[in-house]
């Protein structure tokens, strides 16, 4: 089962992948990927050396096809020489590089490509990343005078002189796993050590993740030619002002656009010319002469951009994108040239001494921040432009306007960036620590004490070196919006000073650094702790009655997906659903479930009825994911600007088969956590204290509303509706505002199965734009009424709007029960697999009596073609009615 859905999604990533080559191929002849031909050999099966690898009289033809970008597991996966780790208990198969010792892993790679060198031009080869360290040698020269060390570091070798005049050549590069490569032992990154490295974390295991057994060994991002005339860009660096307090529409006063470029001649002759760049059918110059085998840097004239088109923040306004085009001219001649996309905003931020916390301002607003964190798209480093898009775009309809990238990983590749410049996320962008594995807490599963823990890793200068060289490649990107020092702990004191006094200052001085994640600098931490959490399930009054942290960079839930995502990992012989003891307020879990790290429902599930088998539990898990995040979202909103200045939810996402903490499993099929948060972030919100009863409106906006209708029904388990009130309100923009509290009523009406709430706002037009409906246990806490419902009269419709678009209509009659908990499902009509990615306009659908729906699904028609069905699956539908046909 889960190759097929991993065959499915590597055919998403190669057809994006072909149609991003070609699209940089019209726009950069000069550059291009060596993503295919590689082969591959471990160090321990070579008896040659890399002179004689890379020269064309050694035969490769019996070696293993390597994947490069890649690790070596995901090499040894795509041999099939192991089985897959993200299934059942299959890690455990797979060998531990601590046990085998670092030679197991360590791997020759070596490629053909056709490449000459010209007159008057230059070729370079550029790395971008390799794990852990690297020997590299071209057609029987060694291009590294020094081991070539960091995970974190871009390679970049001029070729020109090396290149064979036949245009045939060989390139081996020997990749060393990590220098320490950590006992995971089962502690948060096993026992520290891997820490040691400037390098990931989680590789040694973690509460969310098994052990990766390579530990991420190999040239794991993209490999390049680059070929330019005598000087080349190394790296451009884009600032845009904007003064003043701004509103995303009407006309606008100018932005100021400062651009500076990093010019490097490596020719033994001066070369005279102009760094050029364009921003808005405007070009701005500076003539220069570089000396002979130098590098500098050239800051060109600041740009006035009169009514600039700005960058806002999803939910705040338009995510307009400059094309901003860079490039060395000499004479009539481009020697390089870069194309930036730009978008023109600026980040603020400020304390503020109500709250106790730090605000984020965008072009002069503040930003309630509604955020998620992030780990990597990929615990074996599979990167591609299609999941990164996916995936983001899955924070969008979140109604979230921040992701958080963990302090354990990376700092993520531009096209991650890429993805939240265009869907309008903010970044806060971790550096590589955490407070686990680098010393703030006493761990018995630590090799080292805090002392020496305190002080990883082992190279500082190594760290510092990385740390530069990733800003640069990363600053230019408008969602960019927090630098901060580690998860949970600063980095040493030599690092931060570094990079608070020197570093950041001189590279990228726009933006708010914070030490550390939960650091009081960000949130002012009245509760004691490490102002973080709680996580895992809460009573939903918790997240509105207790004040937790101001700015709570991490504060979570439960995330198990439904039976079709639990069918993609776990054997069917282990289909067996958690039982909760109320003695002892333990979980009794299947073992693969424990080692896919399950985290406990507790008494939730009951609530809804007896388990009676795994897929019931999954079906009853999204009722509870559903209402953890809507609550959580909602109890934060509520007291937005007064207790909170934002949140960030830990976690929203898992980069293996984990079942905890996500709004979509790994293999991006969504589960009720992203709907429930979907609706409780809705940027105009209506929504209902569940302490009080009071019903309350949120407007996350910059806009007054004014006028708008607001209408409280509630319908018992037959259908029958109560409106308890129907009334014009008005908000102000960026607050709350208490509306009446219903609980006496709905106390009565509730007492003996449930009762359904309904809150929904009207605009002058009599158009919903905000619609709520909450489900209600009895007196005891129970939901027996759902446990008795009669089936539902729904009616389901679809059709094409378009290619790739599709609108399912869901009708309710009168006189009918509520149509409830609807999951739609874009299939395949024959094998009815879901259809990965697919993108809900909303899920999880409850339909009122009378009452019709639309959502709109999005795909990739290309992949997928048009042998395709809606399923519905329902609380209370039909079973034997759940496949619709697609209209044309």
């Amino acid at each position: 089962m889960p190759q097929l859905y991993l065959k499915k999604l590597q055919q998403t990533f190669l057809l994006l992948l072909a149609l991003v080559v070609f699209t940089n191929r019209l726009y950069a002849q000069t550059s291009y990927e060596l993503n295919f031909g590689w082969k591959c050999a471990p160090v321990k099966e070579v008896v040659a050396d890399g002179y004689k690898l890379s020269g064309q009289a050694f035969d490769i033809k019996s070696w293993m096809p390597a994947t490069v970008p890649g690790t070596v597991l995901t090499t040894l996966l795509n041999n099939k020489k192991v089985p897959d780790p993200f299934y059942g208990m299959n890690n455990e198969r797979i060998p531990d590089i601590y046990k085998t010792g670092a030679d197991y892993y360590t791997y020759w790679f070596v490629k053909e490509f056709k490449e000459v060198a010209t007159p008057g031009n230059q070729v370079y080869l550029n790395f971008r990343g390799v794990n852990y360290s690297c020997d590299v040698y071209l057609n029987g020269h060694k291009l590294n005078k020094e081991l070539q060390k960091g995970m974190f570091l871009r390679f970049s070798y001029n070729i020109t002189p090396f290149l064979n005049k036949t245009g045939s050549n060989k390139m081996a590069v020997l990749v060393h796993p990590p220098d320490v490569l950590g006992n995971a032992n089962g502690g948060q990154g096993g026992d520290g050590t891997i820490a040691k490295n400037v390098g990931l974390q989680y590789t040694a295991g973690w509460d969310w993740i098994q052990p990766v057994r390579d530990r991420n060994t190999g040239i794991w991002d993209k490999v390049a030619i680059q070929k330019t005339g005598a000087v080349k860009i190394n790296d451009t660096h884009v600032i845009t002002l904007v003064p003043g307090k701004r509103l995303p529409e009407g006309v606008q006063q100018p932005a100021i656009v400062k651009v500076d470029a990093e010019l490097s001649n490596p020719t033994n002759a001066a070369v005279s010319g102009a760094v050029v760049y364009e921003i808005a059918g405007k070009m701005v110059s500076k003539s220069v002469v570089l000396k002979p085998n130098s590098t500098v840097t050239v800051k060109l004239d600041d740009y006035t951009l009169q009514n600039p088109k700005l960058w806002w923040p999803n939910g705040y306004g338009e995510q307009y994108l400059y094309d901003v085009k860079v490039k060395f001219v000499a004479g009539k001649t481009v020697s390089d040239a870069q194309n930036l996309k730009v978008g023109v905003r600026q980040i603020q931020s400020e304390w503020n001494d109500h709250t106790g916390s730090r605000q984020i301002a965008v072009n002069g607003q503040k930003i309630f921040i509604k955020g998620g964190n992030w780990i990597i798209s990929d615990a074996m480093l599979r990167f591609t432009d299609t999941r990164y898009d996916a995936e983001v775009r899955f924070h969008r309809d979140m109604n979230l306007n921040l992701i958080r990238i963990w302090g354990g990983s990376i700092i993520e590749r531009p096209e991650f960036y890429d993805a939240c410049d265009r869907y309008g996320m903010l970044v806060f962008q971790d550096l590589w620590g955490s407070g686990d594995c680098n010393g703030r807490w006493i761990d018995p599963m630590k090799l080292e004490d805090q002392w020496t823990r305190r002080k990883y890793p082992d190279d500082h200068g190594l760290f510092l070196r990385s740390a530069e060289d990733q800003i640069k490649m990363v600053r230019n990107h408008a969602s960019l919006a927090i630098w901060c020092g580690g998860n949970e702990i600063t980095p040493p004191e030599d690092i931060l000073v570094a990079l608070k006094n020197d570093i950041l200052p001189r590279l990228d001085n726009t933006r708010w650094f914070v030490d550390y994640s939960n650091s009081e600098e960000m949130s002012r931490n009245e509760l004691g702790g490490n102002g973080d959490g709680p996580y895992g399930i809460q009573p939903l009054s918790v997240f509105w009655q207790h004040k937790t942290y101001p700015f709570n960079s991490e504060v979570g839930s439960v995330g198990v997906g439904d039976y079709e995502s639990l069918k993609r990992f776990i054997p069917q012989a282990n289909m067996v659903p958690p039982v909760y003891n109320d003695d002892t307020h333990k979980n009794k879990t299947d073992s693969v479930w424990e080692y896919h790290k399950y985290i406990g429902y507790d008494t939730s599930i009951t609530k809804y009825g007896k388990v009676k088998n795994a897929e019931d539990f999954a079906a009853k898990a999204q009722l509870v994911n559903y209402d953890q995040y809507r609550g959580l979202a909602e109890g934060f909103t509520a007291h937005m600007w007064d207790w909170y200045t934002g949140f960030i939810i830990w976690k929203t996402q898992n980069p293996w088969t984990a079942m905890r903490g996500q709004m979509y499993d790994y293999y991006l099929d969504p589960n009720a956590c992203l709907y429930g948060l979907h609706n409780g972030s809705e940027a105009m919100h209506v929504m209902y204290n569940p302490v009080d009863g009071m019903v309350m409106l949120a407007n996350n906006t910059f806009k007054a509303k004014r006028s708008i209708m607001l209408v409280i029904k509630a319908y018992d388990m037959a259908g029958k509706d109560s409106l308890l009130t129907q009334v014009f309100v008005d908000i102000v923009p960026a607050s709350t505002k208490k509306i009446l509290s219903v609980k006496k009523i709905l106390d009565e009406m509730s007492a003996k199965e449930g009762v359904f709430l309904s809150l929904q706002l009207l605009d002058t037009d009599k158009k919903i734009f905000s619609d709520n409906l909450y489900w209600l246990p009895d007196a005891k806490g129970d939901y027996s009424g759902l446990q008795k419902m009669k089936s539902n009269g729904l009616v389901t419709t679809a059709r094409y709007l378009q290619s790739g678009k599709v609108e399912v209509t869901l009708t309710n009659p009168q006189n009918k029960v509520v149509a409830f908990f609807n999951r739609i499902s874009l299939v395949n009509a024959d094998t009815k697999e879901r259809i990965l990615p697919a993108f809900y306009s909303d899920n999880y659908v409850s339909v009122l009596p009378g009452q019709q729906k639309k959502i709109i699904v999005d795909y990739n028609p290309a992949l997928f073609g048009k042998n395709l069905a809606i399923d519905i699956d329902g609380w209370n539908g039909a079973s034997n009615n759940r496949l619709i046909n697609i209209a044309n």
